[in-house]
């Protein structure tokens, strides 16, 4: 399987969302070609999932692991975390009240 720059990739989910008439933004921007991605899911009720991308060798695929799900505030501080320790992490929200993400189409 053939990974698709992180940019690229981006630019196709935030299509993907608008399409359904959600709103995403880019909270951080990663490296174009090798950045990891973090999806930051809002419910817009001060409860947030976080999803990271992963790979599975054995289906020859992209998934997406639930990491994180807590009231917001407590989201960021681990986002944060993160950032420091990846410099290169694309940080993707999206304003969902429903809690859909469309993470299994992508």
């Amino acid at each position: 399987m053939t990974r698709l720059a992180a940019e690229f990739w981006v630019k196709a989910y935030i299509k993907r969302l608008s399409l359904e008439n959600i709103a995403a933004y880019v909270l951080h921007r990663g490296d174009d070609t090798a950045g990891s991605i973090l999806i930051k899911v809002n419910c817009l009720d001060g409860h947030v999932a976080l999803f990271e991308q992963a790979y599975d060798i054995l289906a020859d695929r992209r998934v997406w692991n639930a990491v994180l799900t807590s009231l917001e505030p407590q989201a960021d501080e681990w986002i944060a975390r993160q950032r420091n320790r990846d410099a290169d992490l694309w940080v993707i929200e999206i304003e969902s009240p429903s809690g859909a993400h469309f993470l299994d189409d992508m």
